[in-house]
């Protein structure tokens, strides 16, 4: 029995090696002029690189290596990782290469077929009927919402002792958790006033899942449906979907129950341009039929996940180089003070936002040294070419922005933290494809100018009663999930101004 048992063992190994070097062949054919770490039969070239902590500095180090366009055999899937600026620009600039990599696969349960996961017909139709739900008039609708939930942020953040350095990454998180609740869904989820609450609670739980199946055995469903994490997931996801039908149906009732606000006087074209995101999806039809519920559900909680981590993040990472760099925080300051004023009473207001031009510049640098979402993919649905060279059909490239803003030939001086880079001058030597922080091209990131928008409200809040100080010989430990945080926090000091 045990010889039985041990020849299917050699054999089904056998197997696997002749399958991995079917494919590697298939595909070293076509990449054989990119360089890249060795693979190994089955794993490919997986022992090149960390997980978590260990995977930025694992690619920045294979990427000098090896040059700006890494090939990489991910187990059996080929892949090339990408921070060259004109490469980027041929993936991103295409109106072909628009379908997502298997990556994005966990994101189904919960967000099903969405705008950030969807492709083809899908994708163009909901990407079309969502872009008013971004016009600047609505933008302005919610300027309150981040005045209101960031008083919330300022009454908890007041408590804390100014003598004790605090981790600003959880408390951005809920803020942005709440404000992302509120504009969506117009609805308050309390996550700040409320932090275990099982809708907290289970936003935590799927991203954590999420982030940690990309780099495990998890990343097979044949392996996740026997963990324990599947059926944590499943419970998660069923609260998430449970506040998000609640409210669609409430929301549906009430939009039935009356006419829309000057729907007589104003055309629907031009009433678009001034309904919330939610009602947007119940008043729209695609072929003369309504969005199903669950259609509506799925765009409903995309926004609610694209929203709330990576704001989080751009929001603490900024806050938190400010901190770093006092004599840069001070010329913010001065900033907000030039235009608001120095009541910290005063409410902040679109066009004061719109006016905060060096602040952008800081937030733009921030965003170069710690890009939110530090990897993101495509995949070829058929060979594309090149200069000259022949890209195959299923090849997966990860756009490592993290390593595009650091190379350089495109950034003197990568690693020093320097908002004059985006000054009215300077920018105009930084080409579209070479700065990436929410993608670009046709399927660049709808709500970039919401994210842009609430980072600048919710650090010049902070700054307006807060100098932020730093926490001396702190270093992040930078880990690249579905967004980039740190292992070891995001400490600063917060010193009242009055």
């Amino acid at each position: 029995m045990l010889m039985y048992l041990l020849w299917f063992c050699i054999s089904f190994l056998t197997i696997l090696i002749i399958l991995w070097f079917i494919v590697f062949l298939k595909y070293e054919f076509y990449l054989r002029k990119f360089s890249g770490p060795m693979p190994l039969p089955i794993i490919g070239s997986l022992h090149h690189i960390g997980i978590k902590q260990d995977l930025l500095p694992s690619i920045s180090k294979l990427t000098n290596q090896h040059g700006h366009i890494l090939k990489f055999m991910f187990g059996f899937r080929p892949k090339v990782f990408v921070s060259d600026a004109k490469f980027v620009e041929f993936i991103l600039s295409s109106n072909t290469i628009l379908r997502k990599s298997y990556d994005y696969n966990y994101l189904h349960l919960w967000l099903g077929m969405g705008l950030l996961t969807s492709f083809g017909k899908k994708w163009k139709r909901h990407r079309k009927l969502l872009t008013p739900a971004f016009h600047f008039k609505i933008l302005e609708r919610f300027i309150d919402v981040f005045d209101n939930k960031s008083n919330i942020l300022i009454t908890k953040l007041e408590k804390l002792n100014e003598k004790e350095p605090i981790d600003i990454f959880p408390y951005i998180t809920l803020y942005t958790l709440d404000v992302i609740c509120e504009a969506i869904m117009e609805t308050s989820v309390n996550a700040q006033l409320n932090p275990k609450s099982d809708y907290v609670k289970s936003v935590k739980e799927v991203c954590r899942i999420m982030m940690e199946r990309a780099f495990s055995v998890k990343m097979w469903d044949i392996f996740f449906r026997f963990s324990k994490d599947y059926h944590k997931e499943k419970k998660a996801v069923d609260v998430l979907h449970g506040l998000s039908n609640s409210v669609i149906r409430d929301r549906s009732q009430k939009l039935e129950n009356k006419e829309l606000t000057d729907s007589d006087n104003t055309s629907y074209s031009e009433l678009k341009h001034k309904m919330a995101f939610l009602d947007l999806l119940l008043t729209s039809t695609i072929d003369d039929e309504p969005l199903s519920h669950n259609t509506i559900r799925e765009e409903v909680d995309t926004f609610m996940f694209e929203g709330h981590d990576t704001t989080s993040s751009g929001i603490s990472f900024t806050l938190y180089c400010m901190s770093k760099h006092q004599e840069i925080q001070d010329k913010v300051f001065a900033e907000i003070t030039k235009i608001v004023g120095d009541d910290k009473n005063v409410k902040m207001s679109y066009e004061h936002l719109q006016k905060m031009k060096y602040l952008e510049q800081v937030i733009k640098e921030t965003f170069r040294l710690y890009p939110p979402v530090p990897m993101f993919t495509r995949v070829l649905t058929k060979n594309a070419t090149f200069q000259n060279e022949i890209l195959p059909k299923n090849l997966v490239v990860a756009i490592s922005v993290y390593n595009l803003h650091r190379n350089a030939a495109l950034y003197p001086k990568p690693d020093v933290f320097d908002p004059e880079r985006f000054n009215a001058e300077n920018s105009k030597n930084i080409s579209l494809y070479s700065y990436v922080p929410f993608s670009a091209g046709p399927r660049n990131c709808i709500g970039q100018k919401f994210a842009m928008l609430e980072v600048k409200a919710a650090v010049t809040k902070i700054l307006r009663l807060f100098k932020v100080l730093p926490v001396v010989e702190h270093q992040p430990v930078l880990i690249a999930n579905a967004i980039l945080t740190s292992d070891n926090g995001l400490p600063v000091r917060l010193e009242k101004r009055f």
